[in-house]
């Protein structure tokens, strides 16, 4: 873990490429679904519909797309609540980092059918994000 903190740096840049991939997030899984589900450029007419009628592995990646969509804005949120009541960069940082981390942990454990494990990697993406918060609202006070 210290190997972790180490990479880390403690420039607000590093923050705001968390959010940048963290954004792209959602978008690598949507492409990883069309990929499993055999997705050919036709399907490009109607990609929702070919998403919903995916199964197996594809419909895991397209579930997982939707869950990355849905906490990125929480995320996001709680990145820039931390840095404009200035939580410590640092501290921000690494939170933001190991979000991202434990998203791509989150995403492979869906893709791959791992439901307990992937629960708790989402019960522990959304603590950083709500560390982020809870120190945001410490220093305010």
């Amino acid at each position: 873990m210290n190997a972790f903190f180490g990479m880390v740096s403690d420039t607000a840049a590093s923050a705001i490429w968390a959010m940048v991939v963290a954004s792209l997030l959602p978008v690598t899984m949507a492409m990883l679904s069309k990929v499993f589900g055999g997705f050919h450029l036709a399907d490009n007419a109607h990609p929702r519909d070919f998403l919903q009628q995916t199964t197996g592995t594809a419909a895991r990646a397209n579930a997982a797309q939707q869950n990355s969509y849905e906490t990125l804005p929480v995320f996001l949120a709680a990145v820039l609540v931390a840095m404009l009541f200035f939580v410590p960069q640092l501290i921000i940082n690494t939170l933001a980092w190991l979000y991202v981390l434990i998203r791509i942990g989150y995403c492979a454990a869906y893709i791959t059918n791992l439901a307990t494990f992937r629960s708790i990697l989402w019960v522990l993406s959304i603590a950083c994000c709500l560390m982020l918060f809870y120190l945001a609202i410490r220093i305010s006070t």
